[in-house]
């Protein structure tokens, strides 16, 4: 039921909240990447507050202290996790977007809740007497009293009745186990029609999970900081911290009972029904696969757009996860057997045009990385059955696959849980679901294990403004220790440092952090990481200074922070060649800087061909011998350092100022990094590798230096071997070209000897056959020149006879090889396939084996068992013709 005159597009809604709190002075500061590269307790940005967590903690100063925002967020892993209800109810989404504005130690409630009513009624207009409030109640375990100010404030605007106190769980935000917190006030509204709103008060279903009486905006009164110890301390300044549901609001204001009945999911929803050929609302099943699918494929997209396509690890398995979900609803339920998914691309980037540029330019890399996932996950799904067959019937027990089987399936192949269900129902069978969810729980707890890191409280021995970095002009610097904590993970309890002042440079940007050591008093202490957290460098060591208090001395290692000085200067210059020879298309994708190499990932769809590497290595050499300084500028208003032509990383989060590394007009970069003060310190750039290393992505290993030179005077030393190894011939080239033709035509003449022999004991083998009641027998030990012969002569038995049972063993380079075949009549007329056979028999080999149904191989390391395992074999199938 539409409770409003108008429908307001999802586009105005975006851009009314902000022109809102624009007009009253709050700057409009653009998302972040979802990825969260600057948090380690994090993958994604899971709420609009996280790029401010600095700044709430003090650890960065308040430049702008008023800032309204729509953020893009991610929340389908941890504490905030609702994937399992995204498409099922009508309100959830992996990937939604806040609308948010903040206030950093300026206003507080007053203005907070002013503002948040004004816009709501006077702006869109919703009706006054659908809202409702929720207040924090208070909690005793942490000494809070129930927020009587809030309370106050929102009686100006609504009646008692409708202001409703709520416990911790409901109305005291918390970001994780520890970090900033406060109470909040929530705004809730009634969508429900006139007859339900007379049968049963609004009220009564606030914080109930009503779908239609919904919480639209939280209003957060961030006030303390969660210490690791559970203990509430006050943050530096008071601050507000709101967000808003756009997909909610959205359902709100277009008078949707539905987040995707909005114009945000409707022409997604509209175009996967195109494409399958299926209407929306056939079936509730249809509905949710569709919901889901759109709502997955506006996450993928966004994380691929923001540097993180699906992978294997950290945050590219959660993409990949979530993709693959998408496709599992499309095989299932809408039965789409093919890559469709990369089609709705398109429709997206029309939607966010001129709201989200980064995909408008990444477009068709987005459909290209999102399709080839999609056909590799379909030929899995494909293979199931394949792969249910080799691991599960061996393992069945009265009809049960068992769980583990299920998991491995899960685990090791990406097969989800309920297409195990589904393919096993199809062929008479069920899954022993305990035994799944035993090794899943089984498998987390040792990821916990082995990702668990506990940290104390931080121990405050300053309170010094600002801890700075100054490794950009000094690797030595006389400091002091501002604050310290314990840490204690896998690898056992070691100390983290922050310092007044740091020459390490830590892990960022691509590049590893500085190595060094910390020199106090007599002591001499070796830092053994050095990362960014919240604005802070850390210094991790393996003990404290036995003076805490005392002055230290932070030395970096100038070796190894002029070699890895070296490659990051050479990654500049290697990602404009690669510009200059492939085309502007080329977009970093990541890179690793270290004193050893450099590596550097980038977007172009083919391998680069010999010449091209050769042009790169000459420009990039070129431009080294060229001598061309470097031009650092420091905090350069963001958008005049785009003005000149630096370019950023996708992915990466800049701020209102970034510094800016340049070489003449040659390669001009945003970039917080190390560098040579002039390029012909490098001295030399050689390319090591080039390959793919996923979809429309391709890696270059390079080094520089001495590590070049090193590697150039191997090169040389082993190409003067190989020439006096071949009498010094004039034209190395084609000797070794020679060599290796005559090579391959004695591997073929070779071949066709070990055929000939092949086929000679498969002639002899033919009158050890031996035939009882129709089924043909033979148990063999031979002597071949290589293992497949095993297969091939066994093979021709299957195409022979109907009834056959083939064991044949042999031993090479001291190695015991067996292969059984069992043709199909004889499996059904056993009860056992070729794999039971030789897991039955492999151990008196000392090995193991596998293969399919009819037939299976095994190798081991005893060859002396070989009689006996035929022996063995003889007596099983005696048994069984019994």
């Amino acid at each position: 039921m539409t409770i409003f005159v108008y429908e307001m597009k999802s586009r105005l809604i975006r851009e009314k909240f902000i022109q809102f709190f624009t007009e009253r002075g709050h700057y409009h500061q653009p998302a972040v990447p979802i990825v969260n590269k600057d948090d380690p307790s994090l993958l994604f940005v899971n709420a609009g507050m996280n790029p401010f967590k600095d700044i709430i903690l003090g650890n960065q100063p308040i430049v702008t202290p008023r800032v309204a925002t729509v953020q893009p967020c991610l929340r389908v892993s941890g504490k905030h996790n609702d994937l399992e209800e995204v498409g099922v109810d009508t309100y959830h989404h992996t990937l939604f977007e806040m609308l948010g504005n903040w206030s950093f130690g300026n206003y507080f409630k007053q203005e907070a809740i002013k503002w948040s009513w004004e816009l709501l009624t006077e702006v869109y207009k919703l009706p006054k007497d659908r809202i409702y409030v929720t207040i924090f109640a208070g909690d005793s375990q942490d000494n809070l009293q129930m927020d009587r100010e809030a309370a106050q404030i929102w009686a100006q605007y609504l009646p008692e009745e409708r202001i409703l106190p709520f416990p911790k769980k409901d109305n005291f935000w918390e970001m994780g186990a520890h970090g900033p917190c406060g109470p909040c006030a929530e705004i809730h509204i009634d969508i429900r029609s006139e007859a339900e709103r007379k049968a049963v008060p609004a009220a009564d279903l606030v914080n109930k999970d009503h779908p239609h009486v919904i919480e639209i905006w939280n209003l957060v009164f961030m006030q303390y900081n969660r210490q690791a110890s559970g203990k509430l301390v006050d943050l530096p300044n008071k601050h507000i911290d709101t967000g808003m549901g756009f997909e909610r609001l959205a359902m709100v204001l277009q008078g949707k009972q539905s987040n995707y009945d909005t114009d945000i999911f409707t022409p997604l929803i509209a175009k996967i029904a195109q494409i399958v050929g299926k209407q929306y609302n056939q079936s509730e099943t249809t509905a949710v696969a569709m919901r889901v699918i759109a709502d997955h494929l506006r996450a993928v997209a966004f994380s691929i757009a923001d540097g993180q396509a699906p992978s294997n690890t950290k945050a590219g398995y959660v993409m990949r996860r979530i993709l693959r979900r998408a496709i599992r609803y499309g095989y299932s339920h809408l039965g789409m057997h093919r890559p469709f998914i990369y089609q709705l691309v398109s429709v997206l980037v029309e939607q966010v045009e001129g709201v989200y540029p980064n995909l408008t330019m990444q477009q068709a890399y987005i459909e290209q990385v999102i399709q080839v996932e999609e056909a590799a996950f379909l030929n899995t799904l494909a293979t199931g059955l394949q792969l249910l067959n080799q691991l599960g019937q061996s393992k069945l027990n009265q009809g049960v696959i068992d769980g583990r089987v299920a998991f491995e399936l899960y685990d090791t192949h990406g097969f989800p849980l309920d297409l195990t269900l589904l393919i096993a129902k199809e062929q008479g069978l069920s899954v022993d679901e305990a035994g799944f969810q035993q090794a899943l729980q089984e498998q987390k707890l040792r990821s916990q294990k082995d990702a668990s890191t506990a940290y104390s409280d931080w121990h405050m021995l300053s309170t010094e403004p600002q801890p700075h970095f100054v490794g950009y002009d000094q690797c030595r610097t006389k400091t002091t220790i501002v604050q310290w904590r314990t840490v204690t993970d896998k690898h056992g309890l070691n100390y983290q440092l922050v310092l007044a002042k740091t020459p390490f440079y830590p892990e960022g940007g691509g590049q590893v952090a500085d190595a060094g050591s910390i020199v106090a008093g007599g002591e001499t202490i070796a830092v053994l990481d050095v990362q960014k957290e919240h604005g802070l460098i850390i210094h991790t060591v393996h003990q404290l200074p036995a003076d805490l208090a005392q002055p230290v001395e932070a030395c970096v290692d100038v070796t190894k922070r002029t070699l890895a000085a070296n490659n990051h200067t050479a990654t500049h210059l290697l990602q404009a060649t690669l510009k200059q020879v492939l085309g502007p298309h080329v977009i970093q994708k990541g890179s690793l800087v270290t004193p050893a190499l450099l590596r550097f990932d980038f977007a172009h769809p083919t391998k680069l061909s010999a010449e091209q590497i050769q042009s790169v290595e000459s420009i990039v050499n070129e431009t080294i011998r060229a001598n061309i300084a470097c031009l650092e500028q420091h905090n350069v208003p963001l958008e005049a350092a785009k003005a000149m032509g630096a370019e950023g990383l996708f992915g990466e989060k800049y701020g209102a100022t970034v510094r800016v590394v340049g070489f003449d007009q040659f390669s001009i970069e945003l970039c917080g990094g190390t560098h040579v003060p002039f390029t012909g310190q490098i001295g030399l750039f050689k390319i090591v590798s080039e390959t793919s290393i996923g979809t429309g992505i391709r890696r270059i290993e390079a080094i520089t230096a001495t590590v070049a030179e090193s590697f150039v005077t191997t090169q040389s030393s082993d190409m003067a071997a190989i020439a006096t190894l071949l009498a010094k011939p004039k034209n190395l080239v084609k000797a070794v070209e020679t060599l290796v033709n005559e090579k391959k035509q004695l591997q073929k003449q070779l071949a066709i000897y070990q055929e000939k022999e092949i086929q000679q004991v498969a002639t002899q083998l033919q009158c050890k056959l031996e035939e009882v009641d129709g089924v043909y027998c033979l148990i063999q030990a031979v002597q071949v020149p290589h293992v497949d012969a095993l297969r091939q002569m066994a093979l021709q038995y299957k195409l022979k006879y109907e009834q056959v049972f083939v064991v044949l063993a042999t031993q090479l380079d001291n190695k015991a090889h067996i292969a059984v075949l069992l043709s199909d009549v004889l499996q059904k007329r056993f009860g056992k396939n070729a794999y039971d056979f030789i897991k039955w028999i492999a151990p008196y080999i000392d090995g193991n084996g596998g293969g399919q149904p009819f037939f299976a191989t095994a190798r081991g390391d005893k060859p002396e068992g070989i009689p006996v395992a035929l022996q063995k074999a003889s007596a099983l199938f005696s048994k069984l013709m019994a």
